[in-house]
């Protein structure tokens, strides 16, 4: 019996974290649904979050690849006055890269719901070379 309730607790701590954290996200990430998104991208930084073999297979046109992977390194590349359109493969990578750049001063962060998988607009692809 013991050892249920351990279970338990520890399952219900663990929802709890995950619920905070998502409550946190929401407020420091504007959620866009496309018509949003599309409104406001060409006005700010369009980050493509996922890696460079997904960004090759087609991103948003416009779009900047600097993947979750290589984001803490590449800073740099991100202004902090200027606001940070995100998106990934189904949002939640771009959700992560909006807390990091809020833990690092970022402020006007927004991020497409459903992420790419979603997006019906214009795509560019490299053109695969034999």
């Amino acid at each position: 019996m013991d050892i249920l309730l351990t279970v338990l607790i520890v399952l219900a701590v663990i929802i709890i974290i995950g619920v905070l954290r998502y409550v946190k996200t929401q407020r420091i990430l504007n959620t866009l649904t496309e018509d949003q998104f599309i409104e406001g991208y060409r006005k700010a930084q369009l980050i493509d979050v996922r890696e460079p073999n997904e960004f090759d297979n087609g991103h948003i046109l416009g779009a900047r690849n600097i993947p979750m992977s290589q984001l803490k390194q590449r800073l740099q590349e991100i202004r902090p006055d200027k606001p940070v359109y995100l998106y990934c493969q189904s949002g939640q990578r771009s959700m992560r890269a909006a807390t990091m750049l809020h833990k690092r001063g970022y402020q006007d962060l927004n991020h497409l719901k459903g992420g790419f998988r979603k997006w019906s607009g214009k795509v560019k692809a490299k053109k695969k070379s034999y």
